[in-house]
């Protein structure tokens, strides 16, 4: 899939205005963020690109702000260069999980390496949202337990499940890129308990789980959150992740609506990963 290259600088720079413009622009198509001094990149398929769509997303903000923007198409083979070149760093989360590509040679030592190949799909752990969750399997015994991965980007929670004991991993993902890397990087890991499915929250079954990550957008948790409810087991945890702080009371008050109780969240840079016990 041929990408288009979106390089955005912001002047004045606020880290607030960075972030509300990644939900914004990811809820119009754009799917991968790389943060820069200035501003950001953004990712987005090509043929859903529409300068009209991010001009207008922009828009609301030049009243305080100017902007300056640089578009620059990307072909399906470029894309693993491009990471290589110049985002994807070894990176130590929680002092116990390294995620590195294979094509790093030096890289600290960890209890937990993941090996990540990287491509279009997200959760390579530099964003806030990948990175509270990792640090929450981290701080849990996931021994015996039946685990479910809902937007799995990479699979890299579902990998580091199991590395950390869990007996069997749903990976779901509606994005094409998602579920072929979600499978090239569990052979890469040599991970044997996951299962990887291409879809979204309406495939799920009978099957049911001890704890169900959902790194997604605000508006896919609030629409599929009762999904979610109906597979956890009693006494499981939902982690849900992919929204902000502000954002906290519409995800709480949905997840009391359907009896779940609060167990805390967690922030960074104002992006939160709250849990959910049944």
């Amino acid at each position: 899939m041929d990408y288009q290259k979106v390089t955005i600088q912001i002047t004045p720079f606020q880290e607030w205005l960075r972030d509300i413009l990644n939900a914004q622009l990811a809820e119009i198509g754009f799917d991968s963020f790389v943060e820069t001094e200035e501003g950001f990149e953004a990712f987005i398929p090509a043929a859903s690109f529409s300068e009209e769509n991010l001009n207008a997303v922009l828009a609301d903000f030049s009243g305080d702000f100017s902007f300056k923007v640089k578009s620059e198409f990307i072909a399906d083979q470029n894309w693993n260069e491009e990471w290589e070149k110049n985002y994807f760093k070894p990176l130590v989360i929680g002092g116990e999980c390294m995620i590195r590509a294979p094509f790093h040679t030096e890289y600290p030592e960890a209890k937990y390496e993941i090996i990540i190949e990287p491509n279009m799909a997200f959760g390579t752990g530099n964003h806030e949202t990948t990175a509270t969750i990792i640090e929450s399997i981290l701080q849990n015994d996931l021994s015996g337990k039946t685990i479910l991965d809902m937007g799995c980007g990479t699979g890299i929670l579902s990998i580091l499940a199991s590395m950390k004991g869990a007996k069997q991993i749903t990976a779901i993902d509606i994005d094409n890129w998602s579920y072929e890397g979600t499978l090239e990087n569990a052979q890469l890991n040599n991970i044997g308990n996951i299962e990887i499915k291409l879809g979204d929250a309406s495939i799920l079954g009978t099957d049911t789980f001890d704890l169900i990550f959902a790194n997604i957008h605000k508006n896919v948790l609030l629409n599929d959150m009762e999904a979610y409810y109906s597979v956890l087991n009693m006494g499981g945890t939902l982690i849900l992740s992919g929204f902000y702080k502000e954002d906290i009371p519409d995800i709480k008050r949905k997840a009391e609506s359907l009896g779940m109780v609060d167990a805390g969240f967690v922030e960074k840079n104002n992006w939160v990963a709250h849990s959910f016990t049944k």
